[in-house]
């Protein structure tokens, strides 16, 4: 049953699955759809639409799909429109005029909205019944109705419905993260776990323990869950990260918060690590990257936050940072031995993707799997933290070998 309709919304990018699919059927088969288009239109999307982003995308295929099935409801024409965006001299309601119409409710005020657009075959302004601008008619706009339809144009802000068209555009997924959408995201790099003291009750093995000593109450404790996920965070700061700060502090105000991490450790380098990363922006606290490794398990998940741009030379070259002049190691080597050590490691670039090539992010996305700072770069992220698999291929780093 309306197995086009199910490949339809494949075709436009809403990911459905089966299961969801025979949900929409068992809904259908119940009668929640209440045998309307409108109420299978919402019934179908909120079962089988997961993601606001995918709304439009499912609004284009269920208008593609059923194209060609006729509602009673009549479209606004050209000629409408036009009159309506052409509003005259408003009228006034009295006080009884005005509580009768608050009466109507969206039902009604459709059902009469169809009617007038059957029956009406001129132009009206300034009137209380038909179709136009100004006046108290609660059709039309720009004029004084306290419970209307407005039809295009604007007025008072006490339309109940909009009869408008509808204009489809994607929501984007890379728009710069605020602290909440970094929030959510980071949940997914949860590993529950029990640990700790026996304070939390369990429920299920409480009654079934008292099930077995015959209806005497067995009250029985577990240890809470918590997350065992434990995450080093590397931030490259000043320099070309200035305008980047803000969204820095975000990541670090979200991944820092209480309770979010079983362990969570903070540093701070300046375009590249070199033998040592700091505690404090102000490199005043250094912290040796052997004792980092040596302190770190290789399940911990590196996150790394940078541009990686910089003078080859700083990244190729040994001893050539001014605040690292003893490092008898490259920058590259020094990020080399990081991600030896670490079993899954992610670099956060907030640069636009379009940039990277022929830069030095080639060569460090060649060390790291790099992802870009946005909704869907964090995502990604995310899940190769977590789950592993491939790491995003960037450029052709080999054209730097011969300088490294």
């Amino acid at each position: 049953m309306l197995i086009d309709f199910l490949f339809e919304l494949r075709a436009k990018g809403v990911p459905v699955s089966t299961h969801e699919w025979l949900a929409l059927m068992e809904g259908l088969a119940k009668g929640l759809h209440e045998s309307s288009l409108d109420g299978f239109y919402f019934l179908c999307r909120t079962i089988c639409v997961k993601d606001v982003a995918h709304y439009d995308a499912y609004d284009e295929a269920f208008l593609s799909y059923f194209k060609d099935v006729h509602r009673a409801a009549l479209q606004v024409t050209e000629e409408l429109l036009e009159w309506l965006n052409d509003p005259v001299r408003m009228a006034t309601l009295s006080a009884e005029q005005k509580k009768a119409l608050e009466g109507l409710d969206v039902q009604r005020l459709r059902e009469l909205f169809e009617q007038r657009l059957r029956e009406q075959k001129e132009r009206h302004d300034g009137g209380n019944r038909w179709i136009g601008t100004g006046g108290t008619s609660p059709f039309g706009n720009s004029g004084r109705n306290p419970t209307g339809m407005r039809v295009g144009g604007g007025g008072g802000r006490s339309a109940m419905q909009v009869a408008d068209e509808r204009k489809f555009r994607e929501y984007r997924r890379d728009v710069v993260l605020d602290v909440r959408q970094i929030d959510l995201a980071l949940r997914g790099l949860r590993r529950l776990g029990r640990d700790g003291a026996l304070d939390e009750l369990d429920l299920d093995e409480t009654v079934d323990q008292t099930c077995r000593n015959a209806g005497e109450i067995e009250v029985v404790f577990r240890p809470p869950r918590r997350n065992r996920v434990k995450v080093v965070l590397l931030m490259d700061v000043g320099g070309s990260m200035d305008p980047h700060s803000e969204l820095v502090s975000r990541i670090f105000t979200a991944a820092s918060r209480a309770g979010r991490f079983a362990k969570f450790r903070s540093y701070y380098f300046h375009n590249c690590v070199y033998q040592a990363v700091y505690e404090d922006a102000q490199f005043r606290k250094p912290v040796t990257v052997a004792d980092l490794i040596a302190g770190s398990d290789r399940d911990e998940k590196l996150v790394v936050v940078g541009d990686a741009l910089m003078h080859p030379a700083e990244l190729l070259d040994a001893g050539a940072m001014y605040y690292a002049p003893a490092a008898r190691a490259s920058g590259l080597e020094w990020l080399r031995r990081l991600a030896a050590h670490f079993r899954r490691a992610a670099w956060l670039n907030p640069e636009p993707d379009r940039y990277w090539t022929g830069t030095t992010i080639e060569v460090i996305a060649s060390v790291f799997g790099m992802w870009h700072l946005s909704l869907d770069g964090l995502a990604g992220a995310v899940r190769y933290l977590v789950r592993g698999g491939e790491r995003p291929a960037i450029g052709k780093p080999e054209r730097w070998a011969k300088t490294s």
